[in-house]
């Protein structure tokens, strides 16, 4: 127990400094315009796709995982991963895609066990506002309340893409007993401090390719604890990324 309520004070990170929000949303910015170019054509729609020998071996069913963090990820006292990943999903149809995406109510059983609630707080049409709660193992076990605004749009029938930007994230102190509750500013530890997902999905070649791109904002890895803290911010997003890919090729094969 002193081990842990140590581990717990030496994590202790205040939320992430200007600096750090500041290069989250240049690269984030970055990220979008591209793809807003991206999903201007059929041509060109899912990145990667334009190589044979990359949509091969996605029809072999093997899931590609790619980082795209930049040289510059360490920035006031914060940390930015960029991940993208591309699986093929034999049968399905850019409908099903779509479907299975605005459906939050199915996220705890699709993405079991790393979402635990989904609830759609409003919805306008194409616009979302949703709360999702994750758990996020490895090493540590980590829950966090997560509220997002979500976008979805579409090419045409066979192209479609969403857009999710995280607005609050709260670390759950002692989730699912009666003192559950939110970690304030100054005692959060800073495992997860943004995320933005960004799926794009085309139909084609006898079922869907889907991508899924995410940015993400920790803490910097305090000396001495990379053996706890750094296996855990290094690892997760790439785990996570892989994860959510598998499962939802799962769900739509079902």
């Amino acid at each position: 127990m002193l081990l842990f309520a140590n581990t717990a004070t030496c994590c202790e990170a205040a939320q992430p400094s200007a600096a750090a929000t500041a290069h989250f949303d240049a690269y984030t910015q970055f990220l979008e315009a591209r793809l807003s170019q991206q999903h201007r054509s059929a041509s060109g729609f899912i990145a990667g796709l334009q190589n044979p020998d990359v949509a091969a071996r996605l029809r072999n069913g093997e899931p590609i995982i790619e980082n795209r963090t930049p040289a510059d990820s360490s920035v006031g006292g914060a940390l930015l991963h960029a991940w993208r990943g591309t699986v093929f999903v034999p049968g399905a149809t850019a409908a099903d895609c779509e479907r299975l995406l605005r459906d939050y109510s199915a996220y705890p059983r699709v993405y079991a066990p790393e979402i635990l609630s989904s609830r759609v707080l409003s919805q306008h049409g194409n616009q979302y506002r949703v709360k999702i709660r994750l758990l996020q193992k490895h090493v540590i076990t980590v829950v966090m309340d997560t509220d997002y605004d979500v976008t979805f749009g579409q090419l045409d029938a066979d192209h479609g893409y969403s857009a999710s930007r995280s607005t609050h994230i709260a670390e759950i102190s002692r989730p699912g007993t009666p003192q559950e509750h939110p970690l304030s500013a100054p005692e959060d530890r800073g495992f997860l401090w943004r995320l933005n997902i960004y799926w794009s999905w085309e139909q084609r070649d006898g079922g869907v390719y889907m991508q899924m791109e995410t940015v993400t904002l920790t803490r910097t890895i305090p000396a001495g604890l990379t053996w706890l803290i750094g296996s855990y911010i290094n690892k997760v997003p790439r785990r996570s990324l892989d994860f959510t890919l598998r499962a939802t090729r799962n769900a739509l094969q079902r």
